[in-house]
């Protein structure tokens, strides 16, 4: 089976909160309500710097994917 890179999910746990979360290495949830961002495993080969920047292009990619299923779910 083929997973997508990201998976958009909520829980009724936290009515308020809805998750992206990241499948491909290195795995991550982050949580739209306050941008918390919580590793599902820690990267291993990546330095701080490097760690930093290719974090920072996940979760302009996360919201872009987000925005484009908002913009196809109220399409309907």
């Amino acid at each position: 089976m083929e997973l997508p890179k990201f998976l958009l999910a909520d829980n009724t746990d936290f009515p308020e909160d809805i998750f992206i979360i990241h499948l491909d290495y290195p795995r991550f949830i982050i949580n739209l309500k306050d941008d918390e961002v919580e590793f599902l495993e820690e990267p291993e080969d990546l330095d701080e710097n490097e760690l930093n920047a290719e974090m920072e292009a996940l979760i302009e990619q996360a919201n872009t994917f987000y925005d484009r299923e908002m913009e196809r779910y109220e399409q309907g």
